[in-house]
């Protein structure tokens, strides 16, 4: 198919998205865009944040990965549901109770104003690495099979993907993402369930053949029993139990969303249904991963990784796959790259910036200084984008787990101290624990073959950063006064 005809298709996509943003965004004030006014539906949020949760790493990456692993993402996905569960009845229900617009203020009351900005900076860092891995994902895959051939290069592509971004975030913040995630949410999934039919027709096969296929060929392999290994059964899902803890359940942007539910049982039954329909389509996404490994020697494709789905459907498959993929890609990158500006400006403003202590601002002074704020993430994005082109590794969503062992270990031991303690900190230390911790990692991961002989660190990394800053907080805390144990309130 034409690249101009693409490029045709992805500009109709984004006046769509335009036309929601303004229906939705008009009359939208500081209160929409951090929270929504805290009125969004609960079944528009939990549908809108299997597009945000998946983005285009998900997309493009688990497919490409099945080569490599087999099934083993499944490990992961079983330490998901766990994770989600314990994010629905033990970490809502402390953010309704008190009341949270940003979550990290708990830190605030709980633990001290160092331990609250060591959140939020931390999750700035979280954030901002791994939302600008998944679009740096789907721009460069956009950039080899339309932008290319167009003449157009790959640091303008980026600059008018995230001024697209821009435009229908910009008022409406979390207000419009709820609707705009939620269109882009069911053009991704239309266009994964799509492309898995059209290669079972491809192949000639029924789904019990294709998957006794992918067994005889070891595609289909979940577990790994080498404990010596990163892969192995046990670390993985222990570890997606304490993703789904930190990158949900610790996360502003994902909270953010959730939260912007009026009550809390429709805040849990949102997530709770966000869970069942992630396992049904992590699945499938595993299932056409395995299919495009079977159907790749077939038609001669030897791309391999992320590279694999895009060569198939690009260059072996027609003209109407090839516009649903291009349409649910598109769909993959833009819920994942919106709610993270927006979520990152609420942040900075919020945490950082205290624009809503701050009494020598009018509404007007907070409006115009968060919409500097959003422009200059959406600059820090375009860098950071170009890093990782810098960088161009083979399989993005490994380079986005081993970010987030580094950067979400130490909110997991601030949340982790302040809920499980009743301790006081001194203060002014908190930063020293909470940066010392991540370098500790390093140190072992990269002296791991010295220190830990044959055994492999893997995603467990993250709960050895968190138990890092636990400890490192047990030792800089005191025991608190009888009259501090009482909740704090934060009306």
């Amino acid at each position: 198919m034409s690249p101009a005809l693409l490029f045709c298709i992805l500009i109709a996509y984004f006046a769509l998205l335009l036309g929601v943003a303004w229906a939705t965004g008009r009359g939208a004030n500081n209160d929409s865009f951090f929270i929504g006014n805290k009125s969004s539906n609960w079944m528009l949020v939990a549908f809108g944040m299997v597009g945000t949760t998946l983005s285009g790493a998900t997309f493009i990456s688990v497919p490409g990965a099945v080569g490599a692993d087999g099934f083993g993402y499944a490990q992961i996905l079983i330490g998901y549901v766990i994770g989600y569960i314990a994010v629905v009845y033990l970490l809502l229900p402390l953010y309704y109770r008190l009341r949270l617009t940003s979550i990290y203020h708990y830190l605030d009351v709980r633990l001290g104003r160092r331990a609250y900005q060591s959140g939020a900076g931390f999750f700035i860092l979280s954030r901002l690495f791994g939302a600008t891995a998944r679009l740096y994902l789907v721009v460069a895959v956009l950039q080899t099979i339309i932008l290319d051939s167009l003449g157009i290069p790959f640091w303008l592509t980026t600059f008018v993907i995230l001024g697209m971004i821009l435009l229908y975030t910009y008022q409406g913040g979390v207000k419009t993402i709820v609707w705009t995630d939620t269109l882009q949410t069911t053009c991704m999934l239309a266009g994964l369930f799509a492309c898995v039919a059209f290669m079972l027709g491809q192949l000639d096969l029924t789904f019990p053949q294709a998957l006794q296929q992918m067994q005889d060929r070891g595609l289909a392999r979940v577990f790994t029993h080498d404990p010596d290994s990163p892969g192995y059964w046990l670390k993985q899902i222990v570890a997606g139990i304490f993703i789904v803890l930190t990158m949900t359940g610790m996360d502003q942007e994902m909270m953010q969303k959730t939260i912007s539910v009026k009550t809390l049982q429709d805040s849990q039954k949102n997530l709770l249904s966000l869970t069942a329909v992630l396992v049904v389509v992590l699945c499938a996404f595993l299932f056409l991963g395995g299919l495009l490994y079977l159907y790749a020697p077939l038609a001669g494709v030897t791309a391999t990784g992320d590279r694999i789905f895009p060569a198939v459907v690009m260059g072996h498959l027609p003209a109407v796959v090839q516009i649903i993929f291009l349409v649910a890609l598109v769909s993959a990158l833009f819920p994942s790259a919106d709610g993270a500006i927006t979520a990152l400006t609420s942040t900075f403003c919020i945490d950082i910036l205290g624009i809503k202590r701050r009494t020598d601002l009018t509404e007007n002074q907070r409006m115009r200084l968060r919409r500097h704020v959003h422009l200059g993430f959406a600059a820090l994005f375009l860098a950071m984008v170009l890093v990782f082109k810098w960088v161009d590794n083979p399989s993005m969503i490994v380079v986005i787990l081993k970010l987030a062992s580094y950067t979400y270990g130490p909110l997991l031991g601030l949340f982790a101290f302040g809920m499980m303690t009743t301790r006081t900190l001194h203060d002014r230390l908190v930063p020293m624990v909470t940066i010392g911790a991540p370098i500790l990692c390093a140190l072992l991961e990269y002296y791991q073959h010295a220190l830990l002989g044959s055994y492999r660190l893997g995603l467990e990394l993250l709960i050895v950063n968190g138990a890092l800053v636990f400890a490192g907080l047990f030792a800089i805390s005191r025991r608190a006064e009888p009259s501090a144990l009482t909740e704090p309130n934060l009306n």
